[in-house]
């Protein structure tokens, strides 16, 4: 038979990487209702706790009482509805950038620029622990794709030296998902500067969360007005759905006309454009919220040092827990559930070989008290690495 589906599935499940979705009876939030059970939810990317909160709900349902709850067409047909404009012009304005264009999700913003800035005869470079996404869209492309080692800014520098491409992209994510650390933008702006090449930044992780008004991973760098491309999620930090790319007037307009995943696809509802204004403007004026995560992120990473767990280096709401076996991450995750608390086991190919993880998120919405508790579920269990 052509596709054994029944084989793949088999070894899959064999080598402890067989995945299913958590049934979830209950909204995104610090908590979570799992199979009639509430348990301390430490896997959102709610890391400012907006999903649930009530100044966004009221907005999105009274978006939807007046725009209704699809927008019917794609943003150049008739889909671009006056919530989305005032979406973008906000989205520009918070990360300093002349313009933003919005996109359905993050996985369509990346595979759209990125195949709309380079493709054959052109050459692209990533960081080998970027997102799928973005691989994918370096696939898609038709570029000559180049992956550099994680954080290494000689590295890409040597190879964008080597390369006589007609037009060089290098792409990074800002925070990296699944170990929670930055990328060193102001020495890749100046490998690419030197190598005649722009920079493309997801900042999925990094939007809300970093810089003093959550502006992202590039102004609490310092480097915003060196990058030329800056895409930013909404599902996670905003709480929301969809993503946006932005930068000048000329590389919008090239994205308009150039990237299929914004130009073959319907709008997002004008409800959640609407729901997003309000949830940008809180993580803009209500710092409180970063403050507080940051407290939460340095009072687990001290107890889970005590603890003897191998954490990562991340400041970051991700902390990713390092177990290294499969089958130990998966029993640590369940164990954890058992004692109420929720962290999913990552493993590869998510994550290389031998470096399969708890994902320990947190969130604003936590309080100190379910931090101990993660920590004393942590502590009761015997399965450390």
């Amino acid at each position: 038979m052509a596709f054994d589906l029944t084989a793949r599935l088999d070894e899959r499940r064999a080598r402890q990487r067989f995945r299913q979705p958590t049934l979830m009876d209950g909204p995104c939030g610090r908590t979570a209702v799992v199979d009639g059970r509430e348990h301390l939810n430490f896997c959102a990317n709610d890391y400012l706790g907006l999903a649930g909160d009530p100044e966004v709900v009221a907005a999105f349902r009274d978006a939807a009482d007046r725009w209704g709850v699809g927008s019917g067409a794609s943003h150049l047909v008739c889909g671009h509805q006056r919530p989305h404009q005032q979406l973008e012009e906000a989205l520009a304005a918070h990360t300093g950038r002349e313009r933003a264009l919005l996109f359905s999700t993050g996985y369509m913003a990346n595979i759209g620029a990125i195949t709309a800035l380079v493709g054959k005869g052109d050459a692209l470079f990533q960081d080998r622990l970027n997102h799928a996404s973005l691989l994918d869209a370096g696939l898609l492309s038709g570029a000559r794709f180049r992956r550099f080692a994680h954080n290494d800014a000689a590295a890409l520098a040597g190879q964008l030296a080597r390369s006589d491409a007609g037009r060089k992209l290098v792409v990074t994510d800002g925070v990296f998902s699944m170990d929670g650390d930055q990328a060193p933008l102001a020495a890749y702006l100046d490998a690419c500067e030197a190598g005649d090449a722009w920079l493309m930044v997801d900042d999925a992780h990094g939007l809300g969360v970093l810089d003093g008004q959550g502006r992202g991973t590039a102004f609490a760098q310092g480097v915003n007005g060196r990058v030329p491309v800056y895409m930013g999620t909404l599902g996670k930090a905003l709480g929301t759905a969809g993503a946006f790319v932005a930068g000048s007037n000329e590389l919008i307009e090239t994205l308009i006309q150039f990237a299929r995943t914004y130009v073959y696809t319907t709008a997002m509802p004008a409800a959640v454009a609407a729901a997003t204004l309000v949830s940008l403007d809180k993580a803009r004026r209500e710092p409180q919220r970063r403050a507080h995560l940051n407290a939460l992120i340095q009072r687990f990473r001290r107890g889970a040092a005590e603890l003897g767990y191998t954490l990562m280096d991340s400041d970051t709401p991700i902390q990713p827990i390092l177990i290294g076996d499969d089958g130990a991450a998966l029993a640590l995750s369940r164990a954890l559930a058992a004692h109420g608390v929720l962290v999913s086991a990552i493993r590869p190919p998510t994550v290389p070989e031998g470096q399969a993880r708890l994902r320990v998120t947190l969130s604003a919405a936590h309080r100190e008290a379910d931090v101990d508790r993660l920590l004393g579920a942590l502590e009761d269990n015997a399965c450390r690495v």
